[in-house]
């Protein structure tokens, strides 16, 4: 059996990956954070009581975070499914409803980009039962809710997903007396904003969606750079919208400075969603060097790579 200092030296690791997410390359991070997750599953079986507790729950942290790599950084969604569940397993063991609830309402995201509508309800469904039982922050429900959003949104229903953002934004402004725990990092009244101009985007709304995104964008902190390259594509979206492809040429330079920096498949995928949309203009000076850019030796290799 393990020293009862297992779980708490177990759980210090995992937050120092909590933390690495936002500045470590995903490639590098991802095998760290699986074998660290496989040290824990071979752990669980040499612990008992307060310690198992602790490690179950470090072990569940270090798994959603598995996921979130694979899923959003790395586009591998077939893996991002297989660790979710894994996780929820380990979220089990700990007796953490809380956290079963974040594994499960990433898990929508996977249905929800393959527009399986009826799988995405069925898990946001679990996910809020599960965070009745936490009781969950007002943060944390409204992120539920920004997750129901950007799946509709992917399912082509934006006028859906603005009624459900407009709900979150209710949820912030009202608050709840109950805070979030310290895992929850990857959402913020900003990141709704976020999710917020997307949708705008899709329904259209491109006024909007300008100063949506440009209010959140002005917001960001500094080591939210992932976050940066998805607001500046969707930034040169509106301009592309708007039939301004010298506008969207210059975001779409300046997220992939950002890309440079820190890698983030969703970035890129909407990096590449504008250059799409910018077909028309494809013989000007200004998308010519986009594409200069964005097809260079050193990006092609990292899309090629990840």
């Amino acid at each position: 059996m393990q020293p009862p200092t297992i779980g708490a030296d177990y759980a210090s690791i995992t937050v120092a990956h909590r933390r690495l997410y936002w500045s470590v390359q995903p490639s590098h991070l991802h095998p760290t954070v699986v074998e660290h997750a496989r040290l824990g599953h071979y752990l669980l079986a040499e612990t008992t009581g307060v310690a198992r507790r602790l490690l179950a729950t470090a072990l569940a942290e270090s798994l959603l975070l598995a996921g979130r790599i694979e899923f959003f950084d790395l586009r591998q969604s077939d893996d991002a499914d297989a660790t979710y569940v894994r996780a929820l397993q380990a979220a089990g063991e700990a007796d953490d409803p809380l956290l079963g609830a974040a594994i499960l309402a990433h898990a929508a995201f996977i249905p929800g980009w393959a527009q399986r509508r009826n799988d995405v309800a069925e898990r946001l469904r679990a996910a809020r039962t599960y965070a009745r039982r936490g009781p969950a922050s007002a943060e944390f429900l409204a992120w539920i809710d920004a997750v129901e959003a950007e799946c509709d949104t992917r399912c082509g229903r934006p006028t859906d997903a603005l009624r459900t953002i407009a709900r979150a934004e209710h949820v912030l402004d009202t608050g709840g007396e109950h805070r979030s725990p310290e895992w929850f990092t990857w959402f913020s009244p900003v990141r709704l904003a976020a999710f917020k101009g997307n949708t705008q985007i899709k329904a259209g709304r491109h006024a909007q969606a300008r100063d949506t995104l440009t209010a959140a964008l002005a917001e960001l902190t500094a080591v939210e750079g992932k976050q940066r390259t998805v607001i500046l594509a969707d930034l040169a979206a509106v301009e592309v919208a708007r039939k301004q492809p010298a506008e969207a040429c210059m975001h779409a330079h300046e997220a992939l400075d950002q890309l440079a920096i820190t890698w983030y498949a969703t970035g890129m995928e909407r990096i590449r969603e504008v250059r799409h949309r910018l077909q028309p203009w494809a013989e000007a000076d200004c998308v010519r060097r986009l594409d200069d850019r964005l097809y260079g030796w050193q990006t092609t290799l990292s899309a090629l790579r990840h």
